[in-house]
């Protein structure tokens, strides 16, 4: 077997909504988006404090780019959508059609991979739209992930 380290997480709160950051093998691995931070914790992990620190970093400017250690666990078309996320500058965006494009593949594919996104704004994923709107944001249509990806947006300047 090899030498996997614990799952760490953490519940922090950022100018947009609290989150819990994941971390296992020194690489960042997880993201979820909360309205309330109810579950909070405190784990002294370095990697995760600088994950912290850089999501803040964002959260004052649209235009910092994260330079984090990620693993982010899916198929091989996922990670190919994955790096074209990370290819979109703050304050542009792409739809689904293009991308899927790129890949020779379907929108729905691409909607599906964004999905499935383990570490969203991370990867930013917020930056995929339908070519009718916004499109939905972390696997939701309405609600508090597709507000979030609307504020996102609006942080990096894009008015959707």
């Amino acid at each position: 077997m090899g030498n996997l380290s614990a799952m760490k997480s953490i519940y922090f709160e950022t100018a947009f909504c609290d989150m819990k950051l994941s971390a296992q093998n020194n690489a960042i691995c997880g993201l979820d988006f909360f309205s309330s931070g109810d579950n909070k914790n405190l784990i002294v992990d370095k990697l995760l404090e600088k994950a912290i620190e850089q999501i803040a970093q964002y959260a004052e400017s649209a235009e910092f780019q994260f330079d984090l250690p990620i693993a982010p666990q899916g198929t091989e078309y996922q990670k190919r959508v994955w790096a074209i996320l990370q290819t979109i500058p703050a304050g542009q965006v792409k739809t689904y059609g293009e991308i899927a494009k790129m890949l020779d593949s379907s929108p729905r594919a691409v909607g599906n991979a964004c999905r499935s996104n383990p570490v969203p704004l991370i990867i930013p994923c917020h930056r995929v739209v339908s070519i009718s709107g916004l499109g939905g944001f972390a696997g939701k249509t309405q609600g508090l992930n597709v507000d979030l990806k609307r504020q996102l947006l609006a942080h990096e300047g894009v008015e959707i």
